[in-house]
């Protein structure tokens, strides 16, 4: 009962913090602290909150090979004990302040994320500096941690949009890190040992290697004051420089089906070579992406397909921009005897908006939601410091809050076409088909 109605408390005081804050409101400070963390603040005095965010930057990407998942393994053993506490009294910690803290990996950066009142915030600290520099890495909590990541992959396994991903993710970045999924497989998880999980943590989790991001009641001074206190005497260390050499775009169609036995629903996920986050065309793209399918029941793609044509139950596209290039993603769900007109709608509307200029409605009506939902993203204290946590990650500038809506405002109707050619490509992708085999099904779904 505790633990619900301080969930409530959060929800309630952290979902109205910002009600009123805007891009030009947001003014967060940057300093680089003597023992090497990068620390960015953005006060917020409305309520007596703090959101933190740390973001390591190292993720799945540095796993070394025949030893995917070391990332998401040495980021879930951070809360599972340190020298100091063991993991049931780390959870303690976190309950008695009434605190929420979570920790997480990605292909590029590993993040941990804690939101405590005011009062405890020094608390907070101490807490999140120990999981950082003095984790314990039990053995016995080593074993569970597999344990329980085999579990997740096995039921990811089941799942038909879990199993095109993962598919699709091979033939994007064959020979790339980014082709393994981030908590790894079964295959090199066994391989993973203690002495693995520390010479990854000690090579890292280095203070050089951070950033330390706090929103809402907290000054830069206090900031500077609580990182050198708990952080000062964390070492820094030499990162290795990031050594995959880039993605090679796909040049011909792959082609691949899954059958799943007794489904009557096709999963079907199309696509290619993306850009970067700090490609110059993303804003651009942005654009492009949300008239084509990113903008839900306004994009081209659901209009047609679903509305128009009854051929899918629901479809969506997105760039997944990374440090290095990601990919460009349709997904859609469909009858299985639909699947291969559906295709051919999908790859028509590809062409379809690399053929012409959009309409001056579709561009005003997008520019419209993606500034005008832009606010949503930093409405409390937690997305603040995460999205504050993005953008120092990929070098977007602290000017950030008011270049994004400026950056969208200034797309035209003629850089929706130009980025429309130059990152789609109709002729040359990846197609997975995840099917069932009963009667109704396709026996092959042939990519035209």
């Amino acid at each position: 009962m505790k633990r619900l109605i301080l969930l409530l408390v959060w929800v309630l005081l952290d979902g109205a913090l910002l009600p009123h804050a805007n891009a030009g409101e947001t003014k967060p400070t940057r300093a680089v602290m003597p023992h090497g963390i990068t620390l960015l603040t953005l006060s917020r005095s409305s309520l007596p909150i703090v959101s933190l965010k740390v973001m390591v930057k190292v993720g799945s990407a540095q796993d070394p090979e025949g030893q995917s998942g070391l990332a998401h393994i040495t980021a879930s053993l951070l809360e599972q004990g340190t020298k100091r506490r063991s993991a049931t009294q780390i959870a303690e910690a976190i309950d008695v302040i009434g605190g929420r803290l979570s920790v997480e990996t990605e292909e590029d950066f590993t993040s941990i994320a804690l939101q405590v009142l005011k009062k405890d915030l020094d608390a907070g600290v101490d807490l999140l500096a120990d999981l950082l520099i003095s984790p314990a890495f039990d053995e016995a909590e080593l074993a569970r941690v597999r344990r329980n990541t085999l579990s997740g992959i096995a039921a990811e396994a089941d799942d038909p949009t879990a199993m095109a991903a993962r598919a699709f993710r091979r033939h994007i970045f064959s020979g790339h890190p980014y082709q393994y999924p981030v908590m790894g497989r079964e295959e090199t998880l066994s391989k993973i040992d203690r002495n693995a999980v520390v010479a990854f943590h000690q090579t890292y989790f280095r203070p050089n290697n951070v950033i330390l991001v706090m929103v809402g009641d907290v000054t830069q001074e206090e900031a500077a004051g609580l990182s050198k206190k708990y952080f000062s005497k964390w070492e820094k260390g030499p990162i290795p420089a990031p050594t995959p050499a880039l993605p090679a775009p796909i040049r011909e169609r792959i082609f691949q089906r899954i059958d799943k036995p007794d489904l009557t629903q096709a999963t079907v996920m199309l696509g290619h070579l993306g850009i970067t986050r700090a490609h110059p065309d993303y804003y651009a793209v942005s654009v492009m992406n949300y008239i084509l399918g990113g903008g839900g029941f306004s994009s081209r793609m659901m209009a047609d397909l679903r509305d128009d044509q009854g051929l899918v139950y629901d479809i969506s596209s997105w760039f997944d921009a990374k440090r290095m290039p990601g990919s460009f993603e349709v997904l859609l769900q469909t009858k299985n005897e639909n699947v291969q007109a559906a295709i051919d709608a999908v790859l028509r509307q590809i062409k379809r908006i690399q053929g012409g200029l959009v309409s001056d409605a579709e561009l005003s009506e997008t520019q419209g939601y993606l500034t005008g939902s832009f606010p949503l993203r930093m409405d409390t204290t937690a997305k603040s410091a995460a999205l504050l946590g993005a953008i120092a990650f990929h070098q977007l500038g602290l000017d950030y809050f008011d270049a994004y809506p400026r950056a969208i405002r200034a797309v035209t109707r003629e850089d929706v076409l130009r980025v429309a050619q130059a990152h789609l490509n109709p002729e040359h992708y990846a197609l997975v088909v995840v099917q069932g085999t009963s009667r109704d099904a396709p026996a092959q779904v042939e990519p035209k």
